[in-house]
C-alpha cells in the first residue's frame, strides 16, 4: 500500500502527515509523486512516516518494491519477444552503442524503421510500445 492510499485511508493531508512525522513536506511531496523512491529515503524517514501512519516501515517499502518489479517487467516485455526483424535491429543498436560504432547513425535509421513497420505496417506492436521503444533508444540524450 502506497503512501498515498494510505493517507485516502486515514483522511489525512501529506501537510498533516509532513507536519506529525518531522518529514519536510518537500520531501513527503517528492516521495508521494515518485521523484524520490521510497528505498532511497533513510530509515530515520521511513521509522518517522510509519510511526505517524500506524504502519511498519516493511508496508512502505513493500509498495516500492512491487511498483519496481512491475516496471522491469514492463520492460522486459517491451524489449523482448518482438517481431525477427525489430529484435534484430534493436540487439544491433545494443551492441553498437555499447561498442561505440561508427555506424550508429545508420542502425538508428534501420531500429526507426522497424519500430515504425512492427506498429504502422505489420500492427504486431502497440503504439504505446512503440513509443516505449522510441524513448528509450531513439530519443536519447548523449553527453
Amino acid at each position: 500500500m502506497s503512501i498515498n492510499e494510505i493517507l485516502t485511508e486515514k483522511g489525512m493531508t501529506k501537510y498533516r502527515l509532513a507536519k506529525l512525522s518531522g518529514v519536510p513536506h518537500a520531501t513527503l511531496n517528492d516521495i508521494c509523486s515518485g521523484k524520490t523512491r521510497i528505498e532511497k529515503c533513510s530509515g530515520e524517514t521511513l521509522y518517522k512516516l510509519a510511526k505517524v501512519l500506524s504502519v511498519s516501515m516493511e508496508t512502505l517499502m513493500e509498495s516500492a518494491m512491487l511498483e519496481q518489479t512491475a516496471e522491469s517487467s514492463i520492460e522486459r516485455s517491451y524489449e523482448y519477444g518482438l517481431p525477427g526483424y525489430l529484435q534484430k535491429d534493436l540487439d544491433a543498436y545494443k551492441e553498437a552503442l555499447e561498442n561505440g560504432s561508427t555506424l550508429l547513425d545508420c542502425l538508428w535509421g534501420e531500429l526507426y524503421g522497424s519500430i515504425n513497420a512492427a506498429e504502422i505496417s505489420d500492427g504486431v506492436i502497440t503504439p504505446a510500445h512503440a513509443d516505449y521503444l522510441r524513448q528509450k533508444f531513439l530519443w536519447r540524450q548523449t553527453v
